[in-house]
């Protein structure tokens, strides 16, 4: 047996190289991002661990800054002295490092990154921790001198005696690169300018006795750990943050963490859709391998074979295709991950391809991912060919199911299916936003389910529909192509439900996408009430310079202006929240429309009080004109008055759990240090809304990466901003999309060697062989615009569901992308008569009478 089921496997390449790129495809993105996220990680890993002191002594922040504020945390400067004065420190340095700077050229021209890594000011401390080396000119003194790093340099083609203009949170100010750093690590992507040690603390940090952190290197024989406790012990165990060189390594990658889980997850992602479409293409691949070797396996069995050889047989053959689409995907994820780390390199982040890292977790994952693809796909046509009779070796009977009824599968479809509707009507019903989405998934995945076990009880009924008018337009070719695509309902419904898959996703993500898109459209119609609105491009605060600036713009009347701080908010159910307010002006009613539960805006913004969001206030037992205890960065604690409740549906900017907001007055009291995140101007009496813009453009010219934005705009960078998720849901399709071509031109071929005779016959009668490439383009494309329909149906109601989601967060507008579905509609015969190319040209280079004795 095991020889006979080798010689079958080479015997069948040919037929199986499809089913196995598939399970290349889907090893290759799990190994591939398991490859790119370890080397990524391990990469940091030595960058934070060779760069961190022995002891490094931060402020305390107990609140996670998810808005930007603007505020630099600091702690006294003089504390380098006092710290070096513990026992075991053989040195300690005051530190400044503050990110978010923005650094233009002689020409305003922006020198930093646009990929969305940060620009650093940092003081020049060198040590021999010190990621960078002076490689050309000299190190900075006084005011107007700064090193730049070598790759900034050399990408915005910065030389030594250029000017720059650094924007700064004090402020903006100028400096001539006297020299060229170098990193001899990697480089995260960053654009750093060293200054020197004074000059960093007084433009960086507007003080001269302040510091962003202390740094601690530790004397001959004491350990990190010995050196924390005695540094903690002089300090205070409660005024600040003490990491060991470690600890300090562990939170520095926790941070990049993030970054490195976005492209992980994506990577998953299209591993995940490569597996779930290859299933049905492999699954469909072995059903019809198995047919056409009825008479084969029936002779195994009468030469004694029984039905458990039989099984193992064909399994064994679905492992080798396993083993072999795994290994060749294994060699793809390695291609994979170094041409991401290429792609990176050229966003600015270096990782040496060389050192990439290959843990015996990705082999073992590939392995198990193709192996177990394989083997529970091939799973019931082997159970199916274990029950071909020794009786059929003396007929041409087919094992396929085609005459088998469909009664257990409309069964199994129904019951699933009604447990997914039941699911999605729940989503509809339910008032809680968490419950919602679990209800959702869960029945996200029934309904797919469900429509995969039924997909072959729709072939017959649908596809009469779709290929209607077949026999009018083409004749009794398109009779014949739409007979074969109901033949066999089983393997149309297999071979349709890969295309369903991808074009489910796409229509469901549309309708949620273009549901958001005009939700949004219409808060910011109901809620903005500003001419304009001034904010960075990566919404990043900005000095108060720029505010200034504003304000003494011609033309313009009324400037508000918006701050955002972390908060940590105690209420009166006894749960502790974290999230992130807003502060503003107290003329906020003249440029937003908001509307008030209870409270005005007058009673919102006046000092000591807040406002937020009734559901908010409602779920936690909140009351107007109750207090609440908030707790602000730095430590400092208020116990503010809850002075109006607000609908934050219509609330513009109040996006963040619990809708608070507050006066810059009591903001400025309890959270000093802030910048503004955004100006909202209206135009003074008798001037126009373009004339404005084109004054504060002309104002804000030195400051490029601050916008001036009217309502319009303002759409436009949320509709972009959903645009890139949409961009994440076609490119899944486009993989689902070729893995589904593989399949109908699996499908297709093994069909034309299944018909060999048949089709032999027909030419004999005088079919022609356009003809015959008529008929088998035809029946492809029938099968694939059968597999979009049931895709785009099922995607509007997963699509309609996920609106009713967002619906719970105040996105009441649905909206249907009808333009995206008829073309998908399109796309999808296209696809169809892609996939039936190579399969209609075999089919019509058959010769004739070889194909009448064909057996």
């Amino acid at each position: 047996m095991l020889k006979a089921t080798l010689r079958s496997f080479l015997a069948h390449k040919g037929r199986l190289l499809l089913s196995a790129l598939a399970v290349l495809l889907s090893v290759a993105f799990v190994a591939g991002s398991l490859i790119f996220s370890d080397t990524v990680s391990q990469t940091f890993d030595r960058l934070f661990a060779s760069t961190a002191a022995d002891v490094t002594v931060s402020p305390k922040e107990d609140l996670d800054e998810a808005v930007p504020s603007g505020r630099t945390a600091t702690l006294p400067a003089a504390l380098a002295e006092r710290v070096r004065r513990v026992d075991g420190v053989a040195a300690a340095r005051a530190e400044v490092d503050v990110d978010g700077l923005t650094v233009v050229d002689e020409e305003n021209e922006p020198v930093g990154p646009t990929t969305g890594a940060p620009t650093l000011g940092t003081a020049w401390n060198p040590n021999e921790r010190s990621p960078v080396e002076l490689t050309s000119g000299h190190t900075p003194h006084g005011d107007g001198q700064a090193l730049l790093d070598s790759e900034t340099a050399d990408r915005k083609h910065v030389a030594i005696g250029d000017t720059l203009t650094v924007v700064a949170p004090p402020g903006s100010f100028k400096v001539r690169v006297v020299g060229i750093a170098t990193f001899t690590t990697t480089n995260p992507g960053a654009a750093l300018v060293f200054l020197d040690p004074r000059t960093a603390q007084t433009k960086l940090l507007d003080s001269s006795r302040a510091a962003t952190s202390i740094s601690v290197d530790a004397a001959d024989g004491v350990s990190d750990e010995q050196l924390k406790q005695r540094v903690t012990a002089a300090l205070g165990a409660h005024t600040y943050d003490f990491r060991t060189a470690d600890e300090q390594a562990e939170s520095d990658v926790e941070q990049l963490g993030g970054f490195l889980d976005v492209i992980k997850y994506v990577m998953v992602g299209f591993a995940g859709v490569a597996v779930l479409v290859g299933v049905f293409l492999i699954v469909n691949t072995f059903s019809m391998l198995i047919a056409q070797r009825t008479r084969e396996l029936g002779l195994l069995r009468a030469l004694g074979a029984d039905r458990r050889q039989v099984r193992r047989s064909v399994l064994t053959e679905a492992l080798l295709l396993g083993l072999v689409g795994s290994t060749l995907g294994l060699a793809a994820g390695v291609g994979l991950a170094a041409g991401l780390i290429e792609l990176m390199g050229l966003l600015g982040m270096n990782i040496d391809a060389g050192e990439m890292v290959i843990g015996w977790v990705t082999p073992v994952t590939a392995y198990v991912v193709g192996l177990g693809v394989t083997f529970v796909a091939a799973y019931l046509p082997a159970r199916r060919a274990a029950g071909v009779s020794p009786m059929a070796a003396l007929s041409d009977a087919e094992v396929a199911g085609v005459g088998r009824p469909l009664r257990v599968r409309a069964v199994a479809g129904v019951v699933v299916g009604a447990a997914g509707a039941a699911a999605l009507m729940g989503c509809v019903a339910a008032e809680r936003t968490s419950a919602a989405a679990s209800l959702l998934g869960l029945g996200v995945v029934l309904t797919l389910i469900a429509t995969v076990i039924a997909g072959p009880l729709l072939v017959r009924p649908v596809i009469r529909v779709l290929g209607a008018a077949f026999p009018a337009l083409f004749g009794s070719i398109g009779r014949m192509s739409q007979r074969n695509a109901l033949r066999n309902p089983r393997r149309t419904g297999a071979t349709a439900a890969a295309l369903m898959v991808g074009l489910a996703l796409v229509g469901g993500m549309s309708v949620a996408s273009a549901s958001m898109t005009r939700s949004f459209d219409q808060q910011i119609d109901k809620s903005l009430g500003a001419d304009f609105v001034i904010q960075n491009t990566n919404f990043l605060p900005f000095p108060k310079e720029v505010t200034d600036k504003v304000r003494g713009t011609e033309g313009a009347g009324l400037v508000v202006r918006g701050r955002f701080t972390p908060v940590g908010v105690r209420l009166p159910d006894g749960d502790r929240v974290e999230t992130t307010a807003a502060g503003y002006d107290p003329r906020l009613d003249e440029v937003a429309n908001i509307t008030y539960v209870q409270g005005d805006s007058a009673t919102a913004l006046a000092f000591g009080r807040l406002a937020m969001d009734r559901d908010f206030a409602r779920d936690h037992d909140v009351r107007v004109g109750g207090t609440v205890p908030v707790e602000f960065p730095g430590g400092r604690t208020a116990e503010l008055t809850v002075g109006a409740l607000t609908d934050q549906d219509s609330a513009e900017g109040f996006g963040t759990q619990g809708g608070l907001y507050f006066g810059l007055a009591t903001l400025e009291r309890y959270a000093p240090g802030g910048q503004d995140s955004a100006l909202y101007v209206n135009a003074a009496p008798g001037t126009s809304d373009d004339d404005l813009r084109g004054h504060l453009e002309r104002t804000l010219d030195p400051y490029p990466q601050v916008q001036v934005r009217d309502l319009a705009d303002y759409k436009q960078l949320v509709h972009d901003q959903i645009a890139v998720l949409l961009y994440l849901v076609y490119a899944l399709l486009g993989l689902a999309i070729i893995i589904a071509v593989l399949g109908v031109v699996n499908t297709l071929a093994l069909s034309v060697v299944e018909r060999t005779r048949e089709i032999g016959l027909l030419r004999a009668i005088g079919l022609a062989r356009r003809q015959l490439r008529r008929m088998i383009r035809l029946e492809s494309v029938v099968i694939a615009v059968f597999g979009a329909v049931l895709g785009l149906a099922l995607g509007l109601v997963w699509g309609v569901c996920t609106h009713e989601v967002l619906a719970l967060q105040g996105m009441t507008a649905l909206a249907i992308p009808w333009t995206t579905i008829v073309a998908v509609v399109i796309g999808s015969a296209v696809v169809g008569v892609v996939a039936a190319l190579l399969p209609a040209l075999r089919a019509s280079r058959m010769n004739v009478l070889a194909a009448i004795a064909h057996e």
